[in-house]
């Protein structure tokens, strides 16, 4: 094989690494965003995944709102979200009805323990937050905000 053959191919690639860099660290500070929670409802005993808790917290703002809503806010999939409402319903957090509009859509409600449980959990998770804006700096994270809404932004139009 000739150099010549290699000059190209190492080009691009520097080309490319900047942005490819950075939506791996954009993967990779996802999974330790994920698991840093994974360990804090661990720790405080909350007995819930972190999906489940997106789930939840999609209820806290908006109760009665249907399945393929929670599914797009949560960015799962129809499979992965019955599964999670499932374990939300044993655990008595959640409970689905038919919607009298359309009975094809189940709409979903926050049961009484479910209520019980965003009492004890919000405070919980602020003070998460709060730790996290002492660590980074409220300054710093807004700044990370508008960074990633711009990557974001970008990669929808591109």
């Amino acid at each position: 094989m000739h150099l010549e053959n290699l000059k190209p191919h190492r080009m691009q690639e520097k080309v490319n690494n900047t942005s490819r860099e950075c939506l791996r660290q954009l993967i990779r500070t996802r999974m330790a965003s994920r698991q840093a929670m994974q360990r804090f409802l661990k720790n405080i005993g909350a007995d819930i995944t972190f999906e489940m808790l997106q789930i939840m917290s999609c209820l806290w703002y908006e109760q009665g709102i249907s399945q393929q809503i929670l599914a797009e806010r949560t960015a799962k999939d129809k499979a992965c979200l019955t599964n999670l409402m499932l374990n939300l319903e044993r655990k008595g957090y959640v409970c689905r009805r038919e919607d009298t509009r359309d009975r094809r859509n189940k709409l979903v409600f926050l049961t009484e323990e479910g209520e019980r449980f965003r009492r004890w959990m919000v405070p919980q998770l602020q003070e998460y937050y709060q730790r996290l804006d002492l660590l980074i700096g409220e300054e710093k994270l807004k700044q990370i905000e508008n960074l990633l809404k711009e990557v974001q932004h970008a990669l929808e139009t591109d």
